[in-house]
């Protein structure tokens, strides 16, 4: 293993563990502040953290209008609109929940790309993929409690409504990546730093003029906050993007969303070592399906030929035909 590959494995596995954490970050910090606090400082140190490193590396910033428009489209749906809706979310439902649903994300990016962007199209075993995924969802929010504990329907309806904010950003998520595909990628190919800065900056501007909204309010800090809130900006949100587009670069798109099954396996460990949090048993049977689904929507595991096809091939074999 050379040395760059070495640093690659490195910033990979760093990668998921600091994604995994964000999770726990969220969830601590949301004890002295509000939900958009939380997003706001997020977004703000991440933005300075990757502005930094733009000026210590000289990286010249895109001169085409055109870009910065598409990245204040990116800034919204892929950092301010999720990191508004996980911190919302995680009010109502645990770190590691937060995390299984963000490992919907390829999901979702599937159907964004194929549906709503056409860059793609789904094959037999791709469609089953998104099914799978779809129904790893339902089994994930667990609809039937609703009818086993009315009781505790005011609190399921809480719960419900985090489950639909965590799902939406995942939807977020998904969009963002068909909308770089069929507008960034091909048409205005920047850096990964230029990329990521304006993305995460966009960002924080976005809810920088949002601030009398999301994030003015009574705030309560101590160190554990202080600390979940420097490692979820500086981090998690800052160098942990940088990381991202350093291994995209390196290892191309599918092998770097294999980051999204070492999240939730971070996120649900935190949340249950720190903060003692637990999972009902259809939270890790419907994330079994998600991630079966994942396999299926990206093209790493196949359905098996159809029996018809298996047949005509095995014909045009016997009688000499070319495929």
């Amino acid at each position: 293993m050379t040395p760059n590959r070495l640093s690659v494995v490195l910033q990979f596995s760093a990668l998921g563990l600091l994604w995994g954490a964000s999770f726990l970050f969220m969830k601590v910090a949301l004890e002295g502040i509000s939900f958009g606090q939380v997003a706001w400082t997020r977004l703000v140190l991440g933005g300075l953290t990757l502005g930094v490193l733009i000026l210590v590396t000289r990286t010249r910033m895109p001169r085409t209008p055109a870009v910065y428009l598409h990245f204040v489209v990116i800034g919204l749906t892929g950092c301010a609109a999720p990191y508004l809706l996980f911190a919302w979310a995680e009010q109502y439902v645990s770190s590691g929940l937060a995390s299984i649903y963000n490992a919907v994300t390829p999901i979702t990016t599937a159907l964004m790309v194929t549906l709503a962007f056409r860059v793609e199209k789904l094959n037999r075993s791709r469609v089953f993929g998104v099914v799978a995924g779809i129904v790893g969802v339902v089994v994930i929010i667990g609809p039937w409690s609703f009818a086993t504990n009315q009781a505790a329907h005011g609190d399921l309806a809480l719960e419900l409504a985090g489950q639909l904010a965590c799902l939406g950003a995942a939807v977020c998520y998904g969009f963002t990546f068909g909308y770089i595909r069929r507008f960034v990628s091909s048409r205005h190919p920047v850096s990964g730093l230029t990329a990521a800065f304006l993305q995460v900056g966009m960002g924080a501007l976005i809810l920088l003029v949002l601030t009398p909204v999301v994030a003015l309010g009574p705030i309560t800090l101590n160190l554990p906050i202080v600390l979940s809130l420097v490692l979820l900006g500086v981090l998690g949100t800052g160098v942990a993007y940088l990381w991202y587009m350093n291994i995209l670069n390196a290892w191309g798109p599918t092998a770097t969303s294999t980051v999204t099954y070492v999240t939730p396996v971070v996120g649900v460990f935190l949340g249950i070592v720190l903060l003692g949090e637990t999972l009902s048993w259809n939270a890790p049977l419907g994330a079994l399906l998600v991630f079966l689904g994942i396999l299926l929507a990206q093209g790493r595991l196949h359905l098996p030929s159809r029996p018809r096809a298996a047949a005509t091939a095995s014909a045009r074999e016997g009688s000499g035909e070319a495929g």
